[in-house]
């Protein structure tokens, strides 16, 4: 609590946007206790910038004739709670992050302008004069006729409204709409399934544990109902005057489970946090968590820094999944954070997963988390997939698919089911290659191929790393020759093969580049809900929380080019992968099949999966890990660099190896190497990678050490620090 008696004081310490880890002193003589946390617009260079007050002060270091004055404090929104500031401050420590930039990244994009709008409503709706001028609209106006038909029967979710902008904000200005609350989605909490015994012994485990800090693990298989178990938990919490966060691995994923907590909970306020709000949706959002109006938050990783005063519960839903990881500025993994979220708030946290991260599963068997577990699904008439193995080695693959596979999509289709071919590969070829010479296409930026995307009615090679498009060349640039072709498969290939093998087929690909249009996900979903689909080509991003009553069947073509991989997670990522996309197959009363195609049938990841045995693969990956010392066994924190030359890249890492050596007790630091990336958008890139068999010794190492690293002087590169790196 803070001292609201003591002297105000002369000066504020504030926290910037700004690279250098320290904190900045500015006159405010009318600055109280109560502005800890506010936001404030201070002279920073030639320029005003946003900082976050985070100390009070009465003497400085600084000359008082450099100090400078505050320009304003924005008291008209609530101060960020001392738990916010307490979760930034240690974030910016684990992570070796500024704790200014750290601040502003966790604050939402309308609060990091010194000019804001206020937050837009959560929903809109005709007001009287609105009724009745809408009345009267021409036939012509079709964008506000069609505005004037969805408002028709009450207030509507500003999102829904995002490709209407121009007639709203036109209405808006005439008085003829207005900012409304949201009514709650129509539900009966009471119309609840009845639990398994599995699910009420989990429940039950829950409901015993005494108020405060504890870690669950819920291990549960595909269509086990974990989030049957969120639910009856977040719902003994709400009763309870608490506040829930839940946490989902992909904005996709949010608008379903928005709709699914929604018709749980009628009448509880319900916010969504993620990048695909506008910033005044983000911020409305934002503010219903730090005032209290919202009883639950459910967003993607940032969410895991929402405001919450009333803070019961944690959910982590999918915890393995690498998106909870942010791979740039502060980067930190949600899942982590929120752990330590809920011991420092004294709250439980649930992370579930039908494959745990190899690291949560270790917690759980040393006692630190607390294991619950779902082995069948929910439905009893819902068996697990039997997953059989296609040894494309005798059954030849043609353009990607082999006899076996082709057959069971054609049984499918003659039964009226759907099926799922997953292949984690989106454009059309990976590689533009030469019969002639064998050159393939490559990106003049990195280290990279391009790959072919059909496109406009031809084709075009693009970069997934730097982004760079072209046109194919007509000739291959190494020898001349004409006899240039796509080579191997993509998302695109594959409909188009699926396309020729049955024509007669409704068939819908769903990757990163048909969902990148907002809405465009939710259509597609829809319309495979609707059994408007036969076919289903897709990436990693349908395989994950889905539930497609009338899908039968999971064809996985590609997989086995993570078997070869030298990322030691690879393994790990391709098992959850694999289990995840086959848990889609019979969810329902049909049974369920997955068929794999691949060259190695007889590879001890594929028989784990043929049993759907997670414990049997995650003991079996826990022992490689343990005698290669790798983690959970150990804790490792990465450096990069990327300069113009490869050179100028080695030289800072092999400068940065020289001034650790005498703090690196305890701590094993690698030589510096290029990156297995070793270019990107004409960058050269090199990393160095540190480890030790304790954390705390391996912070302890790194603040010194960085600090000797940010007095250096590197015109033109560009470094960075990873803690707990996942992505190599």
């Amino acid at each position: 609590m803070r001292n609201l008696t003591m002297p105000a004081p002369a000066l504020i310490q504030v926290a910037l946007d700004a690279p250098l880890d320290r904190l900045f002193d500015y006159r405010a003589p009318d600055a109280t206790p109560e502005d800890i946390g506010r936001r404030v617009r201070v002279p920073f260079g030639p320029r005003e910038q946003v900082g976050v007050v985070v100390g009070l002060g009465s003497r400085s270091e600084v000359a008082d004739t450099r100090l400078r004055d505050v320009i304003a404090i924005d008291r008209a929104l609530p101060a960020l709670p001392e738990d916010i500031l307490q979760l930034a401050r240690f974030a910016a420590a684990y992570y070796q992050h500024p704790l200014g930039q750290t601040l502003l990244a966790i604050l939402p994009p309308a609060l990091k302008r010194t000019r804001f709008r206020a937050p837009a409503p959560a929903a809109y709706a005709l007001t009287e004069v609105g009724r009745a001028a809408v009345a009267g609209l021409p036939a012509r106006a079709t964008a506000q006729r069609r505005l004037a038909g969805l408002l028709a029967a009450g207030a509507v979710a500003a999102g829904e409204l995002a490709d209407l902008r121009v007639p709203l904000s036109a209405w808006l200005k005439r008085g003829w709409v207005a900012g409304a609350d949201l009514p709650g989605v129509d539900g009966d909490a009471g119309g609840q399934p009845e639990p398994t015994a599995d699910q009420a012994a989990a429940l039950a485990a829950l409901a015993a544990q005494p108020d405060g800090f504890a870690a669950w693990l819920l291990f549960g298989v595909t269509g086990s109902g974990k989030t049957e178990v969120y639910l009856r938990e977040i719902e003994r919490v709400l009763a309870r005057g608490r506040q829930v966060l839940v946490l989902l691995p992909e904005i996709h994923l949010t608008p379903q489970m928005v709709e699914r907590f929604g018709r749980r909970f009628p009448g509880r306020k319900l916010v969504s946090l993620h990048s695909g709000l506008s910033d005044g949706e983000r911020l409305a959002a934002w503010l219903d968590g730090l005032e209290g109006r919202a009883d639950i938050a459910l967003g993607t990783r940032l969410a895991v820094f929402a405001p919450l005063p009333r803070l019961g519960l944690i959910v982590v839903d999918e915890e393995h999944d690498a998106s909870y990881k942010q791979m740039e500025g502060l980067r930190y993994h949600a899942r982590d954070v929120a752990v330590w979220r809920a011991r420092a708030a004294g709250v439980a946290v649930l992370l579930g997963s039908a494959t745990p991260a190899l690291e949560s599963w270790a917690n759980a068997r040393r006692g630190r988390y607390r294991l619950l577990s779902l082995p069948e699904r929910a439905h009893a008439d819902a068996d697990l997939p039997t997953v059989s193995l296609v040894d494309s080695r005798t059954d030849k693959p043609r353009q990607g698919v082999t006899e076996a596979l082709r057959q069971a999509l054609a049984d499918n289709l003659a039964r009226g089911e759907q099926s799922l071919v997953f292949i984690n590969r989106r454009g059309y070829a990976p590689v533009l290659y030469c019969r002639a010479c064998g050159h393939v296409s490559t990106c003049p930026r990195c280290a990279a191929h391009q790959v072919v995307h059909r496109h406009r009615g031809g084709y075009q090679l693009r970069c997934h790393h730097c982004g760079l498009a072209a046109r194919p060349p007509e000739a291959c640039p190494a020898c001349g020759s004409l006899d240039l072709a796509p080579a191997g498969q993509g998302t695109q290939k594959v409909e188009d093969t699926l396309a020729e093998l049955f024509p007669a087929a409704r068939i819908l690909r769903i990757d990163r580049d048909t969902a990148a249009r907002k809405g465009a996900f939710a259509a597609m979903r829809t319309a495979v809900e609707r059994r408007e689909v036969d076919i289903l080509v897709g990436t990693q991003i349908v395989a994950k929380g889905h539930d497609f009553p009338m899908l039968t069947l999971v064809g996985v073509v590609g997989a086995d080019q993570a078997l070869m991989s030298t990322d030691f997670r690879a393994s790990e990522r391709l098992f959850a992968q694999l289990m995840q996309v086959g848990g889609r197959a019979g969810r329902a009363a049909h049974a369920g099949r997955v068929l794999i195609q691949t060259e190695y049938p007889h590879h001890p990841l594929y028989a784990a999966l043929v049993r759907h045995d997670y414990p049997a693969f995650a003991e079996r990956t826990l022992v490689e890990r343990r005698q290669a010392e790798f983690p959970p066994y150990s804790h490792q924190a990465l450096m990069r660099a990327d300069a113009r030359s490869m050179t100028e890249a080695m030289a800072f890492l092999e400068r940065a190896h020289s001034l650790a050596e005498d703090l690196a007790e305890g701590v094993l630091l690698y030589d510096p190497v290029p990156a297995l990336m070793p270019r990107i958008a004409e960058r050269e890139r090199a990393q160095l990678l540190v480890q030790s068999g304790n954390r705390a010794r391996l912070q302890a190492f790194l603040t010194p050490w960085l600090a000797r690293l940010r007095d250096e002087k590197s015109a033109g590169l560009r470094w960075s620090v990873d803690v707990d790196p996942l992505d190599w």
